[in-house]
């Protein structure tokens, strides 16, 4: 071959490999199937945490009382683990005692805001259906603040307000409203199905992931509900934020109401996985949670990712998970691991039913535990995750598993 000829092939190969490079990549790490974790990044690190489930958490339910599905879990200062279940959930046959005549010596409905000590007993209760005028037709978020007022949200078709309550259960405050009007991300009088509620406690404002109509992230004063400010994907503007809603046969949030007002609403294509990232997010918005750091993480739950802005909505980065997981998606909710540097995340797929150990730096997913099942361990749906002081983690599964789970660190 001559030498200009050798040349023209060196230089055509070298075309191709910068077309390559060019091209944009469809997804990042932490596509990992739940047997590829990355064993080099777990071996490396000898503080990944490792839990063994306590089957014997929480203890049997007082007044004949039966768990509904959990819409929201939260451990606050004291440990105290606060659960806002849907008492609507519960079947005529699982409320046997309460039909007439009875059809069973068990049960009895249950009020909505359960609270447990760590131990697994309940302590305080209150709420449900007709507790408030505006109490959320199917219950979602909890949060407690420092001064110990919960604040909760719905993901129900007319469930457009987050409610502020004293512990007791006196409403404080109320950020929305019932409402069936459209879905609208410029509007930030109406939230649309929130499915997330953060509060920071020292800058006085509650972030809210908005939602299951909604796909943004919306901030107000924590205490007067006054408006602030709110982001999309990639930190767009609430006006750049798409109305559209996704189409039938993408998954949905099965769980979830359906709102009418979205009806008549403009259509988005399904996700597909090996699809370019998504400039918008997808509804569920189903977690908003705040490290030590000040770094706001949101979980865009069928988008299989998570997204990392400042507290002013800065885009900084983002993780993809699982993006072969369809249906309702794989980011649902997330923990940070109790060291001082929070240096894992604990993520759960509430699709695959694991909860995976992610590195908080780099989204490496380093561990995972859990399994499709009802035995002690396993899930259906782990829809809610939250962590005490100990590190020990506490789940909440919706659908047909309706219960609750303590998972305690291994030293």
């Amino acid at each position: 071959m001559k030498a200009y000829e050798k040349l023209g092939s060196v230089a055509t190969i070298a075309l191709f490999v910068l077309v390559l490079i060019a091209m944009p990549a469809a997804r990042s790490q932490s596509d990992n199937a739940p047997h590829e974790i990355d064993d080099l990044a777990a071996g490396n690190a000898k503080d990944v945490p490792h839990y063994q489930v306590d089957p014997f958490w929480p203890k049997e339910l007082p007044n004949n009382w039966i768990m509904g599905a959990v819409g929201g879990l939260f451990v606050d200062g004291q440990d105290h683990i606060w659960v806002l279940q849907r008492p609507l959930t519960s079947t005529k046959v699982e409320l046997g005692a309460s039909q007439n005549p009875p059809m069973s010596d068990c049960c009895n409905k249950t009020p909505s805001l359960l609270e447990f000590d760590t131990a697994g007993d309940v302590i305080k209760s209150w709420g449900g259906p007709g507790f408030v005028k505006d109490w959320p037709s199917m219950e979602h978020a909890i949060w407690v603040d420092k001064g110990g007022n919960v604040w909760i949200s719905g993901s129900g078709a007319d469930d457009r307000q987050v409610i502020k309550f004293t512990p007791d259960g006196h409403q404080l405050l109320e950020i929305g409203r019932k409402s069936t009007e459209p879905k609208n991300n410029q509007d930030t009088s109406l939230l649309g199905q929130p499915a997330a509620i953060t509060v920071d406690d020292e800058a006085h404002e509650v972030y809210i992931g908005d939602g299951y109509m909604n796909n943004r992230v919306v901030v107000y004063d924590s205490d007067t509900g006054k408006f602030k400010r709110g982001w999309g994907a990639y930190g767009i503007p609430l006006s750049q934020i798409s109305n559209a809603v996704e189409s039938s046969g993408t998954g949905g949030a099965a769980e979830e109401s359906r709102s009418p007002a979205t009806a008549g609403s403009p259509k988005i294509a399904p996700y597909k996985a090996g699809d370019l990232p998504d400039k918008q997010f997808r509804s569920p918005v189903h977690c908003v949670r705040i490290a030590n750091d000040g770094l706001v993480y949101v979980c865009d739950r069928h988008n299989d990712r998570i997204q990392v802005f400042t507290k002013q909505g800065k885009f900084l980065k983002e993780f993809f998970l699982r993006t072969a997981a369809l249906h309702n998606g794989s980011a649902w909710t997330l923990a940070f691991s109790h060291d001082p540097e929070q240096k894992y995340m604990l993520v759960d797929d509430g699709e695959d039913n694991h909860i995976f150990v992610m590195r908080r730096s780099d989204g490496v997913v380093v561990s995972s535990f859990g399994h499709a099942g009802r035995n002690a361990g396993q899930f259906i749906e782990v829809h809610q995750i939250g962590m005490d002081s100990k590190g020990d983690i506490y789940t909440g599964e919706v659908i047909t598993a309706k219960r609750l789970q303590k998972f305690i660190l291994q030293k």
